[in-house]
């Protein structure tokens, strides 16, 4: 980070990159293993197959971001290029998206930290300590950018060395007898490779936020796609290397029904039962810096909403580089849900909110993706090169593709909640378009914004975003 005034900070490479892997590991890649052995090692290529997405998806957030390096990543890109609606939808699903994830972090953390300290505690102490998990890094968020920074690379550092030290060290206990058979499902290879990738689809959630962010980070038109990508890298390095270094450690028999895959994968290559506590502390660890940085996200949607008037006004407002508005909304709003899942005693609650977010999680993706696309097909062709278009079109298309796997992957019961709950967005839009400036008794609808980069165009005019 280098400082840019007398009161903010800005995020350099390394913790833009920082940002974007921590918030890709959270505390899902502990059970991850596990999680997909029942279908055999070709979850390994389905992994592969998925970080190709995943990067191609990055590279497509770094090519956007080059055209508008501003704070809101997603929601700028589908407002520049199909209007306020489109924008407003996107900014709405992916805070939806960011303060009900928070919550379900929450609520993992605790159970690792029971792991910890070896008893079941009390209802009333979990949810002290949910909240807590939820509150301390809205309160280093709070603080400013610099210790958002901080935290995020500490958090990451911390998480990421234990981890990439298991999936090393693993290799020379690695047993190729523990495998298991390529396809260990019922069907046939393909079935098996589709049935893992539908687990595996959202270990890349959070590729995109270098670009949400790009407003806070220094020389975004080079850094955000580089942080992108290496971002999304490092976490599938940690994620193949790790799962690969289990595979082989574990017999396949016993990782099918573990709880604790890297614990078990520590304690066969180490011996005793210590495995657990250190993988719990990692576990939290990973949690905490995954919360630090969803929560800079849940501020920047509205934010960059807020400033186009689709958004309350006092969610545009900044202390120390962060939207404080926003922090605390998001913490809020977190904090609700998460006493509703320990006080509520109504089943399946939580469960089908935390299930609207694998939908939620998508919509700005998809958006993003077919923006890039519009910008390439409506752009100059006399003024991009052949090879370039080329090769930004296969990623775009590429991109979207990935996107709409994961669509597919949410599930019948989670596109169904998660649409629903995308369209009661429609009021809150209604309600913030008619009461602008420019609504005149029936509800406005502008054109894309008409800075551009730093630069303006008449209201009105035809875009030329879409100019390489």
């Amino acid at each position: 980070m280098h400082e840019t005034d007398g009161k903010t900070r800005r995020f350099g490479l390394p913790t833009a990159t920082a940002l974007v892997m921590g918030n890709i590991i959270g505390g899902g890649i502990f059970l991850l293993p596990a999680s997909v052995a029942p279908f055999g090692t070709v979850s390994l290529l389905a992994f592969g197959v998925l970080t190709i997405g995943a990067i191609a998806l990055a590279l497509v957030f770094g090519r956007l971001t080059e055209r508008f390096p501003r704070t809101g990543g997603p929601y700028v890109y589908a407002r520049e290029a199909f209007g306020d609606f489109a924008g407003f939808l996107s900014a709405w699903s992916y805070w939806t998206m960011t303060w009900v994830s928070n919550a379900a972090l929450a609520v993992a953390g605790v159970g690792y930290v029971h792991v910890l300290t070896g008893d079941d505690g009390s209802k009333a102490g979990d949810l002290a300590l949910a909240l807590a998990m939820i509150w301390l890094p809205a309160l280093a968020n709070l603080a400013g950018t610099r210790w958002v920074g901080a935290v995020q690379m500490i958090s990451t550092v911390l998480k990421f060395v234990p981890l990439l030290f298991v999936a090393v060290i693993g290799m020379f206990f690695f047993d190729p007898d523990n495998l298991g058979s390529f396809n260990a499902g019922d069907g046939n290879w393909t079935g098996g490779l589709t049935a893992a990738a539908a687990i595996l689809l959202y270990s890349y959630v959070g590729v995109e936020s270098a670009a949400m962010s790009a407003g806070e980070v220094r020389d975004p038109e080079r850094n955000v796609g580089r942080a992108s990508v290496l971002g999304t890298i490092g976490a599938a390095v940690v994620y193949l290397l790790g799962t690969l270094a289990v595979f082989g450690s574990v017999p396949h028999d016993k990782l099918v029904d573990s709880t604790a895959p890297f614990s078990d994968a520590v304690n066969a290559m180490f011996g005793g039962e210590w495995g657990g506590t250190v993988i719990a502390v990692c576990a939290v660890i990973s949690i905490v810096g995954a919360l630090n940085g969803w929560t800079l996200m849940s501020a920047q949607a509205p934010y960059a909403a807020a400033k186009d008037g689709l958004f309350p006004a006092v969610f545009a407002k900044k202390r120390r580089g962060v939207p404080t508005a926003g922090v605390l909304a998001a913490a809020v709003l977190a904090s609700l849900l998460t006493v509703i899942n320990y006080t509520s005693g109504v089943a399946g609650v939580f469960e089908i909110l935390v299930l609207i977010t694998t939908f939620s999680a998508t919509v700005p993706y998809l958006l993003s993706a077919a923006a890039q696309v519009y910008f390439l097909l409506t752009g100059q062709r006399e003024k991009i090169r052949p090879a370039r278009f080329t090769r930004d079109m296969v990623l775009a298309l590429g991109a979207f593709a990935f996107s709409f796997w994961l669509v597919a992957g949410a599930g019948y019961a989670a596109v169904y909640q998660g649409v629903l709950f995308l369209f009661a967005g429609i009021l809150v839009y209604v309600w913030m378009v008619a009461r602008r400036p420019d609504a005149s008794g029936a509800v406005a609808v502008s054109e894309p914004s008409a800075a551009v980069c730093g630069s303006e165009r008449p209201v009105g005019a035809s875009s030329k975003a879409g100019q390489a």
